[in-house]
């Protein structure tokens, strides 16, 4: 049995070729074709469950309503419906707003019929999320971009134990490998000062021995 598809776009060049292109598969069947977002969904309300395109091949940029905004809106209303971008844009903004719309994948228009028809064919039976293999590196980067900020935020708090600046002195000195009374002697102060500067130390960094203590600050790069 043949998938049923849609194709949105407002060139009629455009909704031509890739009607032919893809009516040419032995798994493809065009049933739909639309201008626009306003179009696709007035055509959508008149179908019978039936007669409806399984997946959707989605223009972004159009006038009347473009295709993040059409996805956005035919989510709620056939959340059966399968959502493929097909778009000469990689920009960066353009991807994620059409995955947080709810795209389910995004090619380039540029693409082989054959690799369009194998993307559509995996869609449908496995709802897998196809992407141009250019799509698919920059969203991995933008997703690893977005993930550093985090990541620096949650080692800093993670690191952050809040010593002074003399107990950092001390931990640095401590790590460097000197004992108590070389510590006491070098800041002038008492050995039992130093004890007590280590104690808190200790309690800070949630530790309980001098090598845990130089673990995490050379780890926390605390010193």
């Amino acid at each position: 049995m043949k998938i049923p598809i849609g194709i949105v776009d407002d060139k009629s060049q455009n909704r031509m070729l890739f009607s032919e292109r893809l009516n040419t598969s032995d798994d493809i069947e065009v049933v739909l074709t639309a201008t626009d977002g306003k179009d696709f969904l007035g055509q959508m309300k008149v179908l019978d469950f039936n007669d409806r395109p399984a997946v959707i091949l989605m223009d972004i940029e159009m006038p009347e309503m473009d295709g993040i905004a059409t996805v956005q809106a035919a989510k709620l209303l056939y959340p059966e419906l399968h959502f493929l971008m097909l778009t000469v844009f990689d920009d960066d903004d353009k991807i994620f707003e059409a995955i947080k719309a709810g795209a389910d994948g995004y090619l380039l228009k540029n693409e082989k019929a054959s690799l369009i028809v194998d993307c559509i064919v995996q869609l449908s039976d496995s709802g897998s999320a196809p992407m141009s293999p250019r799509i698919a590196r920059k969203t991995l980067d933008l997703l690893m971009q977005a993930s550093i900020p985090k990541m620096e935020k949650e080692e800093k708090e993670k690191f952050d134990y809040e010593l002074s600046d003399r107990e950092l002195e001390i931990l640095k000195l401590t790590v460097d490998g000197y004992g108590y009374r070389q510590i006491a002697e070098k800041l002038f102060i008492s050995s039992h000062t130093v004890k007590k500067h280590i104690a808190n130390i200790y309690h800070k960094l949630h530790v309980t021995s001098k090598a845990q203590a130089i673990k995490i600050a050379t780890k926390g790069k605390l010193i």
